[in-house]
């Protein structure tokens, strides 16, 4: 579990990249954005895949191409999609704090899960984790994000935390559902099943990019000479390769070794590490509430992964 927990964190700190992006190219749209990052994974992942694609695509059944699928679609294309323009829109700091509460919605959500820790058990840890979600809310309607949406109007916000609360949904489903189905299927090492839906996400990507050409030409083409394409190319390549090639390998070795109410807490960690490269970006210190929220964040997960290792003792 322990090897677990340190796979799960790693993979929050790759992740936490991506809510800076839309900050670092903010000439791009939402939707090329999303376009560029998993065209890069699914590219990376069929290069990678390249000397056993096809025994691997031969050894998917009906239910293999149905998960890999969906999960590619809400786990990253519109997952990825809907962060985006909530960072557009509202900011860094409320979007990282809308997803920062995906401990909360997959512990509440996987709770009956073989293995998880009744609710009763983990009470404490989430109002701990409540407590500090509560710290920034109370910081961000105080002062701006940490970074984006400078004169944002409140129409343009309140948008932007609609997206990201959609997100939130997105990747709720998409965690427990992973978590599952890597645990009953074990005919797929974690490294095989994230090139697979990496290779999704790219087709998937390239399809909804052809779609938006046909219907709306200029949505990826206006301005398209004044911007700089090879810094596009070169963030998404590297976000591509960290965020989604390793981060997702990280995670679904996670997902096999720990219990789905802990994963929950573990995704805790892409909040913190989104925050903290958000104040590098801004150059200056987290304010008090901020410190406040982010000691109440580590808390309660680390309560939580104390409450989860002496529920293993006890088992062994």
């Amino acid at each position: 579990m322990w090897r677990g927990i340190v796979f799960g964190l790693l993979a929050g700190a790759l992740w936490g990249a991506v809510f800076i992006v839309p900050v670092l190219l903010p000439d791009f749209s939402p939707l090329e954005l999303m376009l560029g990052r998993y065209v890069c994974y699914g590219a990376l992942a069929a290069a990678l895949m390249l000397p056993r694609l096809l025994p691997l695509l031969r050894r998917l059944r009906g239910s293999d191409w149905l998960a890999m699928l969906r999960q590619a679609l809400a786990g990253n294309v519109v997952y990825y999609l809907l962060l985006a323009y909530g960072v557009k829109l509202a900011g860094v700091a409320p979007t990282s704090l809308i997803i920062g509460l995906l401990p909360l919605s997959v512990t509440i959500f996987g709770h009956k899960d073989h293995g998880a820790l009744p609710l009763r058990r983990l009470a404490l840890p989430l109002l701990v984790v409540a407590l500090g979600i509560a710290c920034i809310n109370i910081d961000i309607f105080s002062h701006e994000g940490v970074a984006g949406a400078a004169g944002a109007t409140l129409a343009h916000r309140l948008l932007g935390v609609l997206s990201a609360a959609c997100a939130l949904a997105c990747w709720t489903w998409y965690a427990l559902d992973n978590a599952r189905f890597l645990k009953r299927h074990a005919h797929f090492s974690a490294v095989e099943w994230a090139m697979l839906y990496g290779l999704a996400s790219g087709v998937i990507a390239l399809l909804v990019g052809a779609v938006a050409l046909l219907l709306q030409p200029a949505a990826l083409a206006d301005g398209a000479p004044a911007r700089n394409w090879p810094y596009f190319w070169l963030v998404c390549l590297l976000l591509a390769l960290g965020a989604s090639v390793i981060g997702n390998y990280l995670w679904n070795m996670a997902s096999r070794l720990v219990p789905v109410t802990l994963s929950g807490q573990l995704i805790l960690s892409e909040t913190l590490f989104a925050l903290l490269y958000g104040f590098v970006l801004a150059q200056r210190m987290p304010r008090p509430l901020e410190w406040a929220a982010m000691l109440l964040l580590a808390a309660g997960v680390l309560w939580s992964v104390h409450a989860h290792a002496r529920d293993e003792g006890r088992a062994t």
